[in-house]
């Protein structure tokens, strides 16, 4: 059941934006296979979670945070599931986004934390870079704007709605995942990550504040 759910989240996923097509589903569900061999838990469900995680994200749903659990459902019974297991992995799904700084993440059994974590963990390092950069671009959001501060939002609306640069979503996402990762194996891999992330952060305003002139610098 799992590989025909996988042939239609491929299909639906593979000319989707880059920063959320079928490769980055795919890199979810091959971490949370490598996650849940070490942290255990029902395989079946950690999978078909993994798989339906983003296919109904509010980021293009237009904001509805539930409606990918739904989907999911719809989904897997299409495929022949079972009811139960249906139901578990519309419980599921709709948890695993980042919804603010400031905003709890909401309790998960071991299959969900692995798949969360997963998630989170394809969010940073230099692939993360990427991914920030390519969504940014495709919402036509400046790199960066030094006159924009970072905002630790309250809410989930308040985080969705927000309007503001790349570089912003680094402090007010990206830096904070390691943290917030919950399984063992996860945590060592997040910590590499993350020091990939502020090395490339440093680097970055170092560029950005270049004194000298353009001529100056390209001669050097």
């Amino acid at each position: 059941m799992v590989h025909l759910v996988q042939s239609r989240v491929k299909a639906y996923f593979l000319d989707k934006e880059g920063s959320h097509d079928w490769y980055h589903i795919k890199r979810v569900l091959e971490l949370s296979r490598e996650i849940h061999a070490i942290e255990g838990g029902n395989k079946e469900l950690v999978e078909l979670c993994a798989l339906l995680h983003d296919v109904s994200d509010h980021k293009y749903n237009g904001g509805d945070y539930e409606l990918g659990g739904a989907v999911a459902r719809e989904w897997i019974m299409d495929a022949g599931g079972s009811d139960e297991l249906a139901n578990q992995v519309s419980l599921i799904v709709p948890k695993i986004s980042y919804k603010g700084a400031n905003v709890e993440d909401q309790k998960l059994p071991i299959e969900g934390q692995i798949v969360r974590d997963a998630d989170r963990l394809d969010a940073i390092g230099a692939i993360g870079v990427a991914r920030a950069f390519a969504y940014g671009g495709s919402k036509n959001r400046p790199l960066f704007n030094p006159d924009i501060k970072p905002v630790m939002h309250d809410s989930k609306e308040a985080y969705l709605n927000a309007k503001t640069h790349t570089v912003n979503h680094f402090y007010e996402k990206l830096l904070k995942i390691k943290d917030r990762i919950e399984t063992a194996s996860g945590k060592i891999i997040a910590k590499q990550r993350h020091e990939f992330m502020v090395s490339f952060l440093e680097q970055f305003h170092s560029e950005w504040n270049i004194k000298a002139s353009y001529d100056d610098w390209f001669k050097s």
